[in-house]
C-alpha cells in the first residue's frame, strides 16, 4: 500500500484533529481516513446544535 497523496501540511492538520500519529495518517487506507473525517464532522455538527 502506498502512502496517501496529501501534502505535509494536510497530514499534520489531520494528525492533530484526529489525535493520530502522523506516520499512521500517511499509511492509513483512504476509505478509513474518510470514515474518520465523517465521524469528526458529525461530532462537530452535534456540538454546534
Amino acid at each position: 500500500m502506498k502512502p496517501l497523496q496529501i501534502s505535509a501540511e494536510t497530514a499534520v492538520m489531520l494528525s492533530e484533529k484526529l489525535n493520530v500519529p502522523l506516520e499512521q495518517i500517511m499509511h492509513m487506507p483512504q476509505h478509513i481516513l474518510i470514515k474518520k473525517l465523517m465521524e469528526l464532522e458529525a461530532e462537530e455538527n452535534k456540538k454546534d446544535e
